[in-house]
């Protein structure tokens, strides 16, 4: 069977302007159901590749396709109507405080369109319940965990069924088992919907759970992409050691001294 290409950039330069280029030369391709992620360090580009293929940020150079078409090349009318087949998961779960969970993950609903309210918070509770959030659904944010408002933030960005979701450091902030409890409900969701998901972490032990596919980025370009263990036995500089950097940190540790 065939794959299917969703995303498609072809010798992206990304930056914010000519004096501030970050990635240059950036050749990348998503296939639908794949979880990618994007690795680097701070300042690398991840963030700003993932602007790039979201729609949040024009490349300075080349092209990006999503579902077939020149993202960048359409009119705004047509961008819109393929940026409404994906969602966002963004890294500080940008919830409203006055808006209760069911509230929040109703919003887009309300926003993009014209189903009744009842509708919206019956698809809401359905999105709720899949990230095991139903009984907290007339919640506040302020009345949650930090874990819990993720995944309620994960819940708004599917619940319009979208085909991919972008993920900004989702477990950024996030402990061990927290973490990894929202990385159970990215799989689940993916495996209930197909969903395709591109998510930027630094979160190594996230990376070994949920990714097919993980691409490293650094000095200006992507410095490698494959399986994680394809890339924890890569030779090339600075790739090996991204996926290695704990048991390197634990090795060189030494004790402070006290008197």
């Amino acid at each position: 069977m065939s794959s299917e290409l969703l995303v498609v950039g072809h010798e992206l330069r990304c930056g914010y302007d000519a004096e501030s280029v970050v990635l240059d030369g950036v050749d990348i391709r998503i296939e639908r159901g794949e979880v990618v992620t994007i690795l680097g360090g701070s300042g690398s580009g991840k963030s700003t590749l993932l602007k790039t293929l979201g729609g949040l940020l024009p490349p300075l150079a080349g092209t990006v396709e999503l579902f077939g078409e020149d993202l960048y090349a359409v009119d705004d009318a047509r961008r819109a109507e393929l940026l409404q087949r994906t969602g966002t998961l963004f890294q500080h779960d940008a919830l409203f405080g006055s808006m209760t969970l069911r509230g929040n993950v109703a919003l887009p609903v309300e926003q993009l369109t014209d189903l009744p309210d009842e509708i919206a918070d019956r698809l809401a509770d359905t999105k709720l319940d899949l990230v095991e959030l139903a009984h907290l659904a007339e919640r506040f944010p302020s009345q949650v965990s930090g874990g819990q408002r993720k995944r309620a933030a994960l819940a708004r960005a599917v619940v319009l069924d979208p085909e991919i979701v972008w993920c900004d450091e989702p477990t950024s902030g996030l402990d061990p088992i927290t973490a990894a409890r929202l990385d159970h409900s990215l799989l689940h969701l993916r495996d209930v919907f197909g969903l395709t998901i591109v998510a930027v972490t630094h979160d190594v032990e996230s990376v070994r759970t949920i990714a097919d596919r993980a691409i490293v980025v650094g000095c200006g370009a992507i410095l490698a992409e494959g399986t994680v263990t394809e890339l924890e036995q890569s030779e090339l500089a600075g790739v090996a050691e991204f996926f290695h950097r704990v048991e390197l940190e634990r090795t060189s540790w030494q004790p402070e001294h006290r008197t």
